[in-house]
């Protein structure tokens, strides 16, 4: 494609011997023709430099004042990357050219003389778009405006900050009449829907879909290890030594995996067997931000030769010198594991390098299902989805901070965000009238009555204080309740151990989610920022800590960042385990372990639910294998002991893994299946998720603490005030109360409803449970057996297990498997 750039560019590329790719230049033409774009692009390939590029050509001359492109990131550290990232060639062309970041970082002088002085170039976060927009000086500010450049927007759409960034578009159409907006993602399985998405906000505007063609595939490959596979558990133990020695192999390694609990182990397993002193760092969210910029700026300068990490480095940050991506644990998404190779080798001809280390036997076959899904270049990443109510509170109170409004303008804007398009105006209403009043149980407390209407019939805020509190508690981020860990900075604070520490301790390791202090006694020691540490106590919101040495400290669970399943990796683990003829890909011990399950019971179908009843000890099993993820199957089991309950099968428990779920009683399962009393098709009927999945939600604690979210997002509870913050004692306190007054007195409450909304899609899983019992109706298969089979051993290892830490527990849960397989087979293995 033959297009002139400005000569100043034009020279800056012929001085380094490059030039501008295809899909670059596509996307300037494209954005000459007037439209908007949406570039599809391997991490790696310049897309930022293409999102870039239309703004270089357009402030090159120097004439343009005011704001003229507003990028947003998923993450804040990529946002300070890209500025850093652009400001060099900016410099070295000699544009007139600003750029600044804005942050929660900025000074508060810097952040109040963007709002009336701008940079031509502001790259930002959503939340801090949402905050820009709520300021009275926001038509001032964004009237200039030309371009919006969305980052990684696959990471955005599928949440309800990406429900806030649709609404903060709306916003910016009326604000910018001329903008444009261009939207950056690698990994998309439904393009056409994302360009749908940022379409709706510009309706007489045409928006381009482009895609970059080229590029060498990525090589993906499974560990070969010659160890005993695990039985169950995500530590990925065994693969300890091997990965040490493939780090020592190359410059620099990434090594994923999918929660902060199993970074920590993963880290400490690498640092005991560092003999060679290699330098390798840990990074996760729940570290201190200090210690995640001192990684990443070490990381940058080639200082480190391995890096563990979570989903905070799957995004973002171009390094090239990171010739490898480990995966430990199995990926649960192609996208994702595509996303996660694209932080390898930024060159765009040559191909990235990934290894996926499975932590137990059944992740081998996902392990197995995703270099398929890989090398087809399958993405299975999540759609958007309609929007929720407690966001579109918290936008509507920010535009009433903004400028008072007529409702059926804010309405007509609001469903020209995509989440929103097909929003009732009875819905609207609902939400406007909570905002206004907290809604017909609540409006008799001043406190909740944050709008007021005027005589010509728009709405303001009732105070100058109704603002100050929205900009405090702005977001869509509701982490648990967290406590800061602090180091104690002197011995004199460790002797007081019974009554706990007091005054100010050392440096901030990081955060740590409040419920898991609720289970350490002082002195206990547990492994934070790769660091052993014990407890010394708490007060307020820190606990202090001490170095310490112990043998078998425990490993931090947290509430977040656990990945479910893709549906399309679990179909494609059904169809794997029902293909004999492929085996040969598995290790023999995987391999041999399906052909031992085939002689004994039976094996999974593709396209039906295996059920295996038998007994075990003095209690009945009922194992089933749904592959379909473990909040499904939580949901699945939930329901299923209702239901044998009132068929008197008198269940005792369940437990969900995310291949299968064991339910166990005292009735025995076999017998009442045969003789008819229990009906498969009848227990696994879709109408569980009619009436017994409402009366479940009535009884359960999980309502309330969704409830808690939703009224956190919505502003109904603020989690902080000026001056001081709430504890998450005090926050779930607060929630509780009002969720027990709607549920009594108005359960029809918008907030109630935004409630089950999300219990449903989220916490539940609810319409993938209910795809999966549409697929196994009238294709249940019952094994009943005398004993358990093979397939059960990892689900069943899961049950009534004691919390060991460390080495024990790896030994403990293998001497188990052994012993339950030696039950399966019948005779002595």
């Amino acid at each position: 494609m033959n297009i002139a750039l400005p000569p100043v560019i034009a020279d800056w590329f012929a001085s380094r011997d490059w030039s501008p790719r295809q899909h670059q230049l596509e996307v300037l033409a494209s954005h000459r023709s007037g439209a908007s774009q949406l570039l599809i692009a391997p991490t790696g390939a310049g897309k930022t430099l293409a999102g870039f590029l239309p703004s270089l050509v357009d402030l090159a001359d120097g004439g343009f004042d005011g704001l003229h492109t507003l990028y947003i990131s998923p993450l804040k550290a990529l946002a300070v990357d890209v500025q850093r990232n652009l400001s060099t060639p900016i410099a070295e062309m000699g544009l007139p050219i600003r750029v600044e970041a804005r942050s929660g970082d900025t000074s508060a002088a810097k952040r109040a003389r963007q709002r009336t002085r701008p940079p031509q170039i502001l790259l930002t976060t959503p939340e801090q778009l949402a905050l820009l927009i709520s300021h009275p000086q926001a038509e001032l500010m964004f009237a200039s405006l030309r371009r919006v450049v969305l980052d990684e927007l696959h990471a955005l759409v599928t949440n309800k900050r990406g429900e806030l960034l649709a609404l903060g578009l709306a916003r910016l159409a009326n604000l910018a009449p001329e903008l444009r907006i261009t939207a950056l993602s690698a990994t998309v399985a439904r393009p056409d829907l994302l360009r749908d998405w940022i379409a709706t906000p510009l309706p007489d505007r045409p928006t381009e879909l482009l895609r970059m063609s080229g590029g060498a595939p990525p090589e993906l490959t499974i560990l070969q290890t010659e160890e005993r596979l695990p039985w169950a558990g995500h530590s990925g133990r065994y693969a300890h030594r091997e990965l040490y020695n493939i780090i020592q192999q190359h410059k620099t390694t990434l090594l994923f995996v999918n929660t902060r609990s199993q970074a920590e182990m993963l880290f400490q397993g690498l640092w005991d067997i560092n003999e060679d002193m290699l330098p390798i760092a840990l990074h996760h969210g729940s570290l201190s931000v200090e210690q995640r910029r001192k990684v990443e700026a070490a990381m940058a300068s080639g200082q480190l030769k391995a890096v563990v990490c979570t989903s905070t480095l799957d995004l973002g940050i171009d390094w090239g010198d990171v010739d490898l991506v480990v995966q430990v644990g199995a990926p649960k998404g192609s996208s994702r594991m595509l996303q996660r190779i694209g932080r390898a080798n930024h060159r765009l001809d040559d191909p990235s390098k990934a290894l996926l280390v499975p932590s137990n036997r059944f992740e081998v076959l996902e392990c197995e299902a995703a270099v398929e899904a890989v090398s087809e270049g399958h993405q299975d990443s999540e759609d958007p989805q309609p929007g929720g109510y407690d966001v579109l509170a918290q936008h509507i109170l920010g535009m009433a901070c903004a400028e008072p409004f007529q409702a059926d303008d804010l309405y007509g804007e609001i469903t020209r965000a995509w989440p929103y398009r097909g929003l009732a105006r009875e819905k609207f209403d609902r939400v406007l009238d909570f905002v206004a009043t907290g809604g017909y149980a609540l409006r008799a407390y001043e406190r909740y009555a944050r709008l007021r209407q005027l005589p010509d019939g728009k709405w303001r805020i009732a105070n100058p204080q109704v603002a100050q509190q929205y900009r405090l508690n702005i977001g869509t981020i509701v982490e648990e309740p967290m406590i800061r860990v602090r180091l104690v900075r002197s011995k004199e604070q460790k002797k007081g151990r019974t009554t706990g520490p007091i005054g100010a301790g050392g440096r901030v390791l990081g955060e740590m989610e409040e419920y898991f202090f609720s289970t350490l006694s002082l002195g206990d020691t547990f492994i934070f920022g790769g660091e052993i540490v014990a407890f010394e106590g708490m007060k307020d919101n820190e606990a202090f800590v001490s170095r310490a040495v112990a043998r078998n400290p425990k490993i931090p669970s947290y509430m977040g960042g656990k990945f479910p399943l893709s549906t399309y990796l679990a179909e494609r683990v059904r169809r794997l385990m029902d293909s004999p003829e492929d085996w040969h890909k598995l290790p023999d011990q995987v391999a041999d372990w399906l052909r031992l399950q085939r002689d004994i019971s039976v094996l999974p179908r593709r396209d039906s639910l295996l059920v295996e009843t038998f007994p075990q000890g003095s209690h009945n099993f009922l194992v089933c294998y749904p592959f379909e993820g473990r909040l499904a199957h939580q949901t699945l089991g939930m329901l299923l002991t209702r239901r044998l309950e009132r068929l008197r099968a008198r269940p005792l428990g369940f437990v969900a893994s995310e291949y299968a779920l064991a339910v166990w009683g005292l009735g025995d399962l076999s017998a009442l299946i045969r003789t008819g009393r229990l009906s498969l098709d009848d227990l696994f009927d879709e109408d569980m998720l009619g009436d017994d999945l409402e009366s479940w939600l009535d009884e359960s604690a999980l309502m309330k603490r969704t409830f808690r979210n939703c009224a956190i997002i919505a502003g109904l509870i603020e989690r902080r005030h000026p001056g001081k913050e709430k504890t998450g004692r005090q926050i779930t306190m607060s929630s509780d109360l009002i969720y027990d007054v709607l549920y009594q007195h108005e359960p029809d409450h918008i907030l109630i409803e935004a409630t089950r909304h999300d219990a449903a899609r989220g916490l539940l899983d609810i319409e993938r449970l209910g795809h999966m019992l549409a697929r196994i109706r009238t294709h249940i298969v019952h094994k009943p057996l005398p004993r358990i089979s093979p397939l059960a051993v990892p689900v069943m290892l899961d049950i009534g297990k004691e919390p060991i830490f460390g080495e024990g527990r790896e030994s403990a849960m293998t001497e188990a498997a052994e012993e339950l397989l030696r039950e399966a087979m019948g005779e002595v293995f």
